[in-house]
């Protein structure tokens, strides 16, 4: 395949996926690249939709399942720094779609800026946060996304509002779409006090994950008026286990890896779980990790 002259040299082949995600499975990518910049961004996953190439972005890789037969496509990265750039702007901070939502988070509330302290101990990037409308406390991010820019799947750019991007709980309709960057409407707050709540909620937040475990991720969405944790908890299905998938003991919304555990384990599992609590408690749960 013969990708663009300026854009052929960052292109590598069949390159190990598993190592940039947090549940460390996943057989390798048939083309990876780091884009250095957007143009860069544009150029690769414009020219792969018009051969007929998947795409699929990377961010974090927080919630990313990839499966041990690889990917078949293209798979972008947006770890460069030139794609995770953050200014602010009076009450308004832009962030690249690559910036890690929790150094969006530090960087508002470092400027007296109010409105994304809640999120902090999320994990990813801002670009997944936005298309899976990251909540917590009750509030998510689409509440204070004023705009956001994004790359069509065929090709053009476009800039639209928050109030277009048809957030709903946990959910966008940004799928399919790469987020260039988005435009945030903080409020100016006493940076102290940001300061002071953000760190309290940091404790609360790294006392509700596991700590002795790495290889982790969170597999279902939180449904309306309930948690995944409390759900399963409930039924007794906290520590069960398929193959080396498990979900923790002590806090059972977060499923864990073992080092010989497959993609397969961690589906099995996730299904498995999935048809209990909605046999005993009539509730559907969302998966929230990336199938690839």
């Amino acid at each position: 395949m013969q990708f663009p002259d300026s854009v052929a040299h960052l292109v590598q082949l069949d390159f190990p996926l598993a190592p940039s995600l947090w549940l460390g499975i996943g057989g390798p990518a048939r083309y990876y690249a780091e884009p250095t910049n957007r143009e860069e961004l544009v150029t690769l996953a414009t020219w792969a939709v018009q051969e007929g190439i998947p795409v699929r972005i990377l961010g974090g890789g927080s919630n990313v399942l990839a499966r041990e037969a690889g990917v078949d496509g293209l798979v972008l990265s947006l770890a460069a720094s030139p794609l995770s750039q953050l200014a602010i702007n009076d009450t308004r901070l832009t962030a690249g779609g690559g910036t890690k939502l929790s150094h969006a988070v530090t960087h508002a509330v470092g400027a007296g800026l109010g409105g994304l302290e809640h999120l902090l101990g999320i994990p990813g990037t801002v670009g997944g946060a936005l298309a899976g409308n990251a909540s917590a406390d009750g509030r998510d991010i689409g509440l204070v996304t004023a705009e956001i820019e994004l790359l069509q799947i065929d090709g053009r750019l476009v800039t639209i509002r928050g109030d277009e991007a048809q957030f709903s709980h946990r959910r966008s309709g940004l799928a399919g779409m790469t987020i260039l960057q988005a435009t945030f409407q903080l409020d100016r707050r006493d940076p102290l006090a940001l300061t002071k709540r953000m760190q309290k909620l940091w404790i609360v937040r790294g006392a509700a994950r596991p700590t002795d475990v790495s290889r982790i991720a969170m597999p279902f969405v939180d449904p309306d008026g309930a948690t995944a944790e409390r759900l399963i908890a409930d039924i007794g299905l906290a520590g069960i286990r398929e193959g080396g998938a498990s979900l923790n003991v002590e806090h059972p919304h977060f499923l864990v890896a073992d080092a010989n555990a497959t993609s397969q384990d961690c589906l099995r599992l996730i299904d498995r779980v999935r048809e209990q609590v909605l046999l005993q408690t009539g509730i559907d749960l969302q998966t929230n990790l990336q199938i690839w």
